[in-house]
């Protein structure tokens, strides 16, 4: 082996190091690393709960589409929508705004 053979293994040697070092650095800190675990899992937590509170609003979203299917339309739930989209109601009846109390 002459010394030209030996300065290349060398380099070849160090730069192995070097991208194994860079490697090992990437797997503790980096975006997917040991060290970012609790920030993923804390995060996937907020996402189940997100996931959670969008499945209950769309249980709503399906059973107020079943009320107002045309063929079986629930007449409590129409009358509602059209006085509250239309602002109107009978001389007799009493309108008590909820979103006012506190």
């Amino acid at each position: 082996m002459n010394a030209h053979t030996a300065k290349r293994e060398q380099r070849m040697q160090w730069l192995a190091l070097a991208w194994l070092l860079l490697l090992g650095s990437m797997a503790l800190v980096g975006p997917f690393g040991l060290l970012s675990w609790s920030e993923q899992a804390s995060l996937l937590d907020q996402r189940r709960a997100q996931i959670t509170a969008l499945q209950a609003e769309r249980a709503v979203l399906v059973n107020r589409v079943d009320l107002l299917d045309p063929r079986n339309v629930d007449a409590d739930f129409a009358s509602e929508l059209t006085r509250g989209n239309l602002n109107v109601a009978h001389p007799d009846e009493f309108v008590v705004d909820l979103a006012e109390q506190p």
